[in-house]
């Protein structure tokens, strides 16, 4: 049996019931962490735009955008929720592949979910599982066979027909030519880029989401793909681990929309905000301390939602400022706020040797506020907020930033129910009216 032999087998093999318990409740978790950063990204402006574009070109009635409620094509909702689903950069990440696994499987089985009679909520949670698990180590894989740091959709894409395939029962045949169809026209997008000028692509995840949903459905018809990237795996313990060393346990989550890399500076800025509560017109400047790549984030003031969250001293600005950065801070008009952008033009950022050596396995930043009276002020070595092993979220926590965000887009009545709903999401006999929920009404 071959590498992707047993990433089939264990698509097929995994059951809601025999899963550990704490596989169960972090996939819960998972739910309701990507479901907010959705719902809250169809209100930027990317969001708005592939909605439109989505009803212009991918007619149809197969599947639901959401938030508008709107029916499209599968390959067409697909799309849609993809690009909303990335689109605040608040979704999960998994540190070693840098990039975004459970944005590249929400939307994909949301979408294909609505083709059949009834998908239960068991059987989208198992689905959300598997896409998890075989999308970690396909960005593993992915990594380690091409130089080039490639965007999350590039690997995302196979994970999405891996969980759309379980979803739908599909046979060894057909996950095998779905993942290498997938594989082959995923977005092979090249990170940096979009970081060196960011852009509406973001991190490929929009895309990868439409190949999925693409190559499963033409896998179906008998469409053949490459030898899925399993069979080339570097490391025979990554597929030899699947279904006994759960990565999904291993998900960073995120307090802040914003860039993962500029995290532990922001999370340094709010320390000494909320410590020294000093008014903006106080500070002379500030210095962030951090690694290589995070000093490769933008300095120029936003012009957009994507540049706003690929850049280091707006963020932590917004942190001293608002002492938050969330969907109002990236969104205009808040962007091109003048004193906003003026602090933003007194923060410096330099490499510390120690944390460029620590970096991917951990990603530090330190801040130092200098005050116009002469005093300055130290975070001290900071990590990105909710990271595991030892500093992740409660359930409260999660549930309070799902509010957060959904509260402004759906209403407070509705988000309260979904967060309900998700608590008990395994007992949902049909996802159907769960999709209905998450329409503006």
């Amino acid at each position: 049996m071959n590498p992707t032999d047993k990433v089939i087998e264990f698509i097929q093999d995994v059951e809601w019931n025999r899963l550990p318990q704490d596989v169960r409740h972090q996939a819960k978790r998972c739910l309701l962490d990507a479901l907010g950063a959705l719902l809250a990204g169809m209100e930027t402006p990317v969001g708005r735009l592939m909605s439109q574009f989505a009803v212009e070109q991918f007619r149809g009635d197969e599947a639901t955008i959401l938030v508008s409620g709107k029916r499209v094509s599968l390959i067409g909702a697909a799309l849609a929720n993809g690009f909303a689903q990335n689109a605040l950069d608040i979704d999960d990440g998994y540190r070693m592949v840098k990039g975004h696994p459970g944005a590249c499987i929400l939307p994909v089985i949301l979408t294909v979910g609505e083709t059949p009679p009834r998908v239960s909520g068991a059987e989208l949670l198992s689905a959300f599982v598997v896409g998890y698990e075989v999308g970690i180590r396909a960005g593993l894989i992915r990594h380690a066979t091409y130089e080039t740091y490639h965007a999350s959709g590039s690997w995302g894409a196979v994970a999405g027909v891996a969980a759309a395939g379980k979803l739908l029962g599909a046979d060894a045949s057909v996950l095998r030519r779905g993942m290498g169809a997938a594989e082959y026209h995923a977005p092979i997008a090249p990170m940096m880029k979009g970081i060196d000028v960011p852009c509406m692509g973001k991190d490929g995840i929009g895309w990868g989401c439409m190949v999925a949903v693409s190559s499963l459905l033409l896998a179906q018809k008998g469409f053949t793909g490459v030898e899925p990237l399993f069979s080339d795996s570097p490391e025979p313990s990554w597929i030899d681990g699947l279904g006994n060393r759960f990565e999904m346990l291993s998900l960073y989550f995120k307090p802040y929309a914003a860039c993962r890399w500029a995290q532990p500076a922001v999370a340094g800025a709010l320390k000494i905000a909320r410590e020294q509560q000093l008014a903006p017109g106080n500070i002379e400047r500030i210095r962030v301390r951090t690694f290589a790549a995070a000093r490769e984030l933008s300095k120029q003031h936003p012009a957009t939602t994507e540049d706003a969250q690929y850049n280091l001293p707006f963020p932590v600005a917004a942190a001293l400022t608002d002492s938050e950065v969330g969907p109002r801070q990236v969104l205009p008009p808040r962007i091109h706020d003048g004193d906003l952008l003026e602090l933003a033009d007194r923060v410096e950022v330099e490499v510390d040797d120690e944390y460029e050596k620590a970096f991917p396995a951990k990603t530090y930043a330190e801040v130092f506020v200098h005050a116009k009276d002469g005093r300055t002020f130290s975070s001290g070595r900071m990590e990105p907020s909710w990271e595991p092993p030892g500093a992740l979220p409660s359930d409260e926590e999660l549930e309070r930033k799902f509010l957060w965000l959904v509260e402004p887009v759906l209403g407070e009545r509705r988000a309260r129910s979904l967060l309900s709903t998700v608590r008990e999401f395994d007992r949902l006999e049909s996802i159907k009216p769960f999709i209905e929920s998450c329409v503006a009404g």
